[in-house]
């Protein structure tokens, strides 16, 4: 396994305009994987319901600072990212305050490129930045697509989840056109997979057949112990190391260090 040896952090966006498809599991565990693979790594818990910071093991209502006042100019994000301690990375953590922001981002000049400029700050800090963006296609979440090298699509193998896709797939390609041409499609990664349902091998076999090599090869498999982890307040990898589900994560971890590294 190769480190990343850049100066500047890779961004990738957790994206997908479909709630309950496992978006947050997915920010949460590949942290904590590419933190066990000796990666300094940033979380941004982009969505206001505050998730990805419960799930790191942060009290969201607890906290100092948080996410909202970065994007609105009122604190450095040097003094609102918090440790987390188990997860071995750091978060910079969010609450329903969040909401509030989409209202003060209207009248900002440079409105989508807010978190972005943020980053600039502690870019020489990590080897990679997450976004756990929020299921709508919101100010915030173009701050996520603007700040971002590339988008991580987690998705079930359903046919519901394919009709999303082609829409989120759209929005990429307009940010990237509009906004940020640096944004790209990562890959997609099949997530709560059941290898005893027929309806999902062939949603799989799909989902290669049409985009080929942005399908990652790690596939996450359904499995209750991920689904323990957040109530503890931790991400699955660290909850239960031994499951299923957190050796995948750990899988899924050096398949994208892998990718980043040959992309150089």
């Amino acid at each position: 396994m190769v480190i990343n040896s850049q100066n500047t952090p890779r961004v990738f966006c957790i994206a997908n305009q479909k709630g309950g498809v496992g978006k947050t599991t997915t920010a949460i565990n590949l942290a904590a994987a590419l933190s066990k693979l000796k990666q300094r790594v940033l979380l941004i818990d982009l969505d206001p319901q505050g998730n990805a910071t419960m799930g790191s093991g942060i009290d969201k209502n607890a906290v100092k600072h948080h996410l909202y006042e970065v994007l609105i100019d009122a604190v450095p994000i040097t003094e609102v990212r918090v440790r987390s301690e188990r997860g071995g990375y750091d978060v910079l953590p969010a609450n329903r305050e969040l909401s509030g922001a989409e209202i003060e981002l209207v009248n900002m000049t440079e409105r989508e490129q807010q978190l972005q400029k943020a980053l600039d700050l502690v870019s020489k800090d990590y080897d990679y930045v997450l976004i756990d963006c929020p299921p709508t296609l919101s100010l915030l979440t173009l701050n996520g697509l603007a700040a971002a090298h590339g988008v991580i699509i987690p998705m079930q193998c359903e046919y519901f989840a394919l009709e999303g896709l082609s829409d989120l797939v759209n929005t990429i390609k307009r940010v990237h056109r509009n906004i940020n041409p640096a944004l790209s499609l990562i890959g997609l990664l099949r997530v709560m997979f059941d290898t005893r349902v027929t309806l999902q091998q062939q949603v799989s076999a799909q989902l290669v057949s049409h985009f080929g090599d942005k399908v990652f090869k790690t596939i996450v498999p359904r499995n209750v112990r991920l689904a323990e982890a957040p109530s503890h307040g931790l991400p699955g990898v660290v909850y239960d190391p031994a499951s299923r589900g957190a050796k995948a994560y750990i899988d899924f971890g050096n398949e994208l260090i892998y990718r980043v590294n040959q992309a150089k």
